[in-house]
């Protein structure tokens, strides 16, 4: 049978047709939540418009600002999820090409990467590592990359044998696909390489088979704690003692009926209760009639708290008898039995914390769930620091907990010197974070601001970071801070505000992106532009101290540029504050002048605020970077830097390459005449002009003359044009650095080589060797006039 369908027909099938498709498409769109659009930004932004517009979400999406929106924390996870995401170059691209679902386990393009198994629960950043490394603990850690199939094959074992050691070893993993320079700088090559670190310790690498019970062997050698073998010439003297050293015992009576703890979960145990309970053990059949005397029958474990009674050996108070054989469930029951922290009255506070250190918790009422029970742990860990923890209840006295702006449940260290020097802790509540934290507070000179004790105009100078403890970067900034403090102290003062709590003293200093770190210096204010390292803080405050970029206005640049001595190099650095690429190239242009100090100056113009005279200088784009070499006749007035790389090494290269030429070229004839006949110190850049490495040498060796002159001097042989030379100098690889030295008689063709290709690395060794001729010299004279 044969259809006919006219023209409007078709049409308006057609037109259900597209719809329908676009349902699907809205559909399969919509069911996939767009990253790019939770953010507002198109898929091209740079990781820079990417930070800005998670923060400025954030700002605006934070549920402490929209309490009364039920979906208020849902869509801030949302953006959260999204930034993370997009800001990681590996997860994005991952994403980009499959979506949410390229980020879950799955089989993509050949290649299977189980992600699931490698969300541990400690899974480290450098911060937390280095935190984690150092809180006193004992930790095994699994350096990985999700795309070996090692690391795949041993994360099903790693996660049982974590779960079994639990307590005893603290178990951790670092993704070195996402953290490629804190496996680079722990010297990890390969994957999985497992590490054992404990504080004061060089970290051991596991070599074994990946079996548990390998793993499970070789862990265990270091756990130092001891159990120890009780008798009836002991064992009433251990259990009175324990009052006064307030450590309570943990002892397993082994007999003939019933399982006894095997040695091993007598030794894990030891591990996880150590510092706070003495592990032992008895045997019955040899002490018959001391566990007769107890009415131990069976074998059992029993606690012994600090201050049990034994009245005739068969009355015990306060003994706590376990039946459980596992380690986990009697640690468990042992840590509820300890004592809680010390509650600090309100009428005692000042004084206690003006004479001791103290870590603080801080709660509302007893309801508060703050009391983790690991967290009793945290005396012994900070008994080296002479650290004491203790509670403090805010509804007790608001009024003192309102001072030190305290308005929800928070642990915060006292560094011995009453409630004005103290440090909010901001990290996971975790313990080996809050160790770490505690540890690096009281040693260093951080602390928490509020309108009290905002510098206002004081007269020494402050560094004052304004974050929010909800922003990941201003969290890992804060432990650089306290280096940066400890190298600081008595020459400038450490303070952080938090934004969440004094939004009005931020507004009032125009703080708009979190971290924003400022030096107050009176009336002078300088925001920190660098990266969130402790060391580039301490070259920002140097460079304060001692500007090595000079901001030039039109008068300066006309007087110290344009009118510039004939044998003056500037380097100008014409930027826009606004500027991206400007704001990241400044650190790496301060850090570039400060090594060309003395050789070539330094200057930067701010084209936003001088724009008519980047215009009449035709600057059409930032940054803009000028050489103005040495003055000649020549029309070229300056080069501009075209380079791909605006590193200070980068940049500092090609600056060099416009030095004028202090070294000598040599020929073969000057060469003998004026090295190897000379009575002149030599060092000799032999070099081919075609080789890279030579050419990216040439303008330290002239560094290198320039610092030498004087006392040594410098040549250069091209071994293309002059082989034989170099072949009589014995020259293998360019470029070859030699040193000749005049020492009374003709040199030898071969001279002393020079293992360096830092210009300063090879000054120092230069000035030894001279140092060393001359009282050679002073030897000889000295002998020749006693001989007289």
């Amino acid at each position: 049978m044969e259809f006919l369908v006219s023209k409007g027909d078709y049409i308006r099938y057609f037109k259900r047709s597209l719809l329908l498709v676009l349902v699907c498409v809205i559909v399969l769109v919509c069911t996939d939540q767009d990253y790019y659009s939770l953010l507002g930004i198109s898929k091209e932004a740079s990781s820079r418009e990417i930070r800005q517009a998670f923060k400025k979400l954030a700002l605006k999406l934070h549920p402490d600002k929209n309490q009364n929106d039920p979906n208020a924390h849902e869509n801030f996870l949302k953006i959260n999820r999204a930034y993370e995401v997009l800001k990681d170059e590996d997860l994005r691209k991952k994403y980009d090409k499959y979506g949410e679902k390229g980020l879950e386990d799955q089989q993509q393009g050949g290649r299977y990467e189980s992600w699931h198994y490698y969300r541990y629960d400690f899974e480290f950043s450098s911060v937390h590592l280095d935190a984690a490394v150092n809180s006193g603990e004992l930790w095994f850690v699994n350096f990985y990359s999700p795309r070996c199939s090692h690391c795949h094959e041993l994360a099903p074992t790693w996660r049982e044998f974590a779960k079994e050691m639990d307590g005893v070893i603290r178990i951790g993993a670092v993704n070195c696909g996402d953290n490629r320079m804190l496996c680079r700088i722990k010297g990890i090559n390969s994957y999985p390489s497992l590490y054992v670190f404990k504080t004061g310790m060089q970290p051991v690498k596991y070599y074994g088979d990946r079996s548990k019970e390998s793993l499970k062997n070789f862990a265990m050698q270091y756990v130092t704690s001891t159990v120890t073998e009780l008798w009836a010439g002991n064992f009433v003297n251990a259990i009175e003692t324990s009052f006064a050293s307030g450590v309570g015992w943990l002892i397993t009576f082994c007999a003939e009926r019933g399982d006894c703890l095997s040695y091993q979960t007598r030794l894990k145990l030891a591990g996880m209760l150590e510092g706070l309970v003495n592990v032992g053990w008895m045997d019955c059949g040899t002490q018959g009639e001391l566990c007769d005397n107890l009415d131990i029958s069976s074998s059992t474990t029993a606690y012994f708290p600090p201050g049990a009674t034994i009245i005739n050996n068969k009355e015990k108070g306060g003994v706590l008898f376990l039946n459980s054989l596992d380690a986990r469930e009697i640690y468990q029951e042992v840590m509820q039995h300890l004592p809680d922290f010390e509650i600090i009255s309100a009428a005692s506070l000042e004084d206690r914390l003006a004479h001791h250190r103290w870590l603080l918790f801080f709660q509302f009422g007893e309801s508060d769930k703050s009391n983790v029970q690991e967290f009793k742990k945290l005396k012994f860990l900070l008994k080296d620091e002479h650290i004491q923890v203790g509670k403090f209840d805010c509804l007790s006295s608001p009024s003192i907990c309102n001072k030190l702006y305290v308005y929800q449940p928070c642990l915060a260290v006292f560094k011995g010197k009453g409630t004005g020097d103290y440090e909010i802790h901001h990290g996971k509540k975790i313990l080996y974070d809050i160790v770490a934290f505690a540890k690096e507070s009281v040693n260093s000179h951080v602390i928490t601001l509020g309108p009290q004790n905002f510098p206002d105009k004081e007269k020494e100078p402050w560094l004052v970071d304004f974050f929010a403890p909800w922003c990941p970067p201003c969290r890992a900034l804060l432990p650089e801070l306290r280096k940066a403090s400890k190298h600081l102290y008595g020459q400038l003062k450490f303070g952080t505000l938090d934004c969440t709590v004094h939004e009005g003293l931020c507004n009032m200093h125009n703080i708009r992106a979190y971290p924003t770190t400022v030096v107050f210096n009176q009336s002078d204010v300088h925001e920190y532009e660098g990266h969130h390292s402790a060391e580039q803080i301490l070259e920002f405050i140097e460079d304060l101290r001692n500007p090595s970029v000079l901001s030039l206005t039109p008068e300066t640049f006309v007087e110290l540029v344009q009118r510039r001595k004939r044998e003056e190099i500037w380097m100008v650095d014409f930027y826009a504050p606004w500027c991206g690429p400007c704001q990241a190239l400044m650190p790496e242009w301060k850090k570039m002048a400060r090594m060309l100090n003395g050789l070539i100056s330094v200057g930067s113009v701010d084209c936003q605020k001088y724009y008519s005279f980047c215009h009449q200088e035709s600057v059409r784009g930032y940054p803009e970077i000028r050489l103005f070499p040495q003055k000649s006749n020549t029309a070229h007035h300056y080069y501009s830097y075209n380079g791909w790389h605006r590193d200070s090494y980068s940049l500092r290269g090609w600056a060099l390459g416009y030095l004028p030429q202090l070294s000598v070229d040599l020929t073969p004839q000057s060469f003998t005449e004026k090295v190897l006949n000379g009575k002149d110190h030599w060092v000799i850049d032999f070099y081919a002009p075609w080789c890279g490495p030579c050419q990216n040498f040439a303008p330290e060796f002239e560094i290198l003359a320039r610092t030498v002159k004087g006392k040594v001097k410098a040549g250069k042989v091209d071994c293309q044009a002059y082989a034989q030379t170099c072949q009589t100098a014995d020259i293998r690889a360019y470029p070859t650095v030699k040193f000749y030295p005049y020492q009374g008689t003709k040199k030898n063709a071969l001279g002393e080589y020079i293992d360096s290709r830092d210009a300063k690395g090879i000054a120092d060794l230069l000035n030894e060797k001279l140092e060393a001729i001359q009282n050679k010299g002073k030897r000889k004279k000295s002998r020749n006039k006693d001989e007289l």
